[in-house]
């Protein structure tokens, strides 16, 4: 018999759902629940940063990737109405009640006015329905960045950036202690995970959408103290270009690193996730090499196979582009990235001259990198030609202080082509 091939989980790429959408679920949480997998996240938007909605995939493998809902809904008025900003959505469980209760950022398109706030729901799903801001002592959270962490005792915890940690009353609804106020050096986005009695503490630098150097503290109390142990990814990859958002304990006693790879402004056609399996020993957490393709059932690398075609191409220029056409399912892109490069239009026809697909490649790093850059979703075999197309708009953006980030040029550098 043949072997089947490995279901890969491919880095640094749009994902597509059942339905041929892209998969957006961004600052995401994953919990398993009734033998699944399901990811929450930010349903993002390519006009603005705006809240819109918390979306809701569910999965039997961690790779192919089922629209459920958008389980929270972007509300009539309130600090979830129109205009507002919605973020880091994280969904738990609560032991005591069974109920499903999701915690969020909610904030003014300024980051004036941070608050926690949560939501509720009976089924996994939702429809989840707004309860306010979650408070502790009476008062809500000012805060930006969060993350949730669920221990093996029950007790579940809201993380905040700069080294917040409170614990969730016992049914979900507020918080009844706070035991951490503060961790020096500690930046945004937190995520935590515990092996054999130690908490790992990650956080990012603070550089608006830009990646950086992710850092980890290590504890065996979450009140501390703890222990700063510096990168977990080889200093300079900028977290294999990445932000950490959450770790997933996996059913085989491993962990799953989930991070992003925002691009703004295309946060939702061209914006991808970087998730990683973790080498956790003796106290030291690690990502010491990047698998780009990679299979969550042996946590080994997988090569995205087929037939090469010798077609490089390179161009700066808006509005150039190329074709190629091929014979097959699927297609594959490889390519460089820097910090003179922008994004490229990526648009599939059928020998009928339709448009089949059509997406958007960030072809944007601040630290150069080489490696796949666009698959396709899984079409009927046929006859297709794929353009690529330099661009108009480029990644870039301003941070609170109205600094300048992101690229320098167009350019998009595609390298090999793979036909399956």
């Amino acid at each position: 018999m043949q072997a089947q091939p490995q279901k890969a989980i491919v880095c640094g790429v749009s994902w597509y759902d059942q339905r041929g959408e892209t998969v957006s679920a961004h600052g995401t949480n994953i919990i398993r629940d009734g033998g699944r997998y399901y990811l929450f996240g930010e349903y993002k938007t390519d006009s603005a940063n705006v809240f819109t909605g918390f979306s809701c995939y569910s999965s039997d493998n961690l790779v192919d990737w089922r629209f459920e809902s958008i389980a929270f809904k972007q509300q009539s008025d309130g600090r979830m109405g129109p205009n507002r900003v919605g973020e880091r959505p994280k969904v738990l469980r609560c032991p005591a009640t069974g109920e499903y209760v999701m915690l969020m950022h909610t904030d003014d398109l300024r980051y004036k006015d941070p608050c926690t706030c949560y939501a509720t729901s009976n089924t996994i799903t939702g429809p989840y329905e707004f309860r306010g801001p979650i408070l502790y002592k009476g008062q809500p959270i000012k805060r930006w960045d969060i993350g949730s962490f669920a221990d093996d005792d029950g007790h579940a915890y809201l993380l905040v950036h700069h080294g917040g940690i409170y614990r969730l009353a016992p049914d979900f609804h507020s918080l009844d202690s706070c035991l951490m106020n503060g961790l020096e050096g500690a930046g945004e986005s937190p995520a935590m995970m515990k092996k054999d009695g130690v908490y790992y503490w990650m956080s990012s630098h603070t550089t608006s959408w830009e990646r950086n150097d992710n850092m980890y503290w290590t504890s065996r109390s979450l009140a501390g103290p703890w222990e700063y142990r510096g990168e977990f990814c080889p200093k300079g990859t900028l977290t294999w270009n990445s932000q950490c958002s959450f770790v997933l304990p996996l059913e085989n006693g491993t962990f799953m690193y989930m991070g992003d790879r925002w691009s703004f402004p295309r946060q939702r056609s061209a914006a991808t996730y970087v998730w990683q399996p973790l080498t956790v020993s003796n106290g030291t957490l690690s990502i010491p090499e990047y698998m780009e393709a990679w299979s969550p059932e042996t946590m080994q690398p997988v090569t995205v196979k087929g037939k090469k075609i010798g077609k490089k191409w390179q161009s700066e220029t808006v509005g150039d582009s190329f074709t190629v056409s091929f014979k097959g399912s699927r297609i594959a892109l490889y390519g460089t990235t820097d910090d003179q490069s922008g994004y490229a239009d990526i648009t599939i026809r059928d020998k009928r001259g339709r448009e089949v697909f059509r997406g958007t490649v960030d072809f944007y790093s601040l630290v150069p990198a080489t490696g796949i850059r666009f698959l396709s979703p899984m079409l009927p075999k046929g006859k297709y030609t794929l353009e690529v197309r330099v661009s108009e708009m480029k990644p870039n953006w301003t941070d609170k202080r109205r600094n300048q980030y992101g690229s320098k040029g167009h350019k998009v550098e595609v390298g090999d082509i793979i036909i399956k």
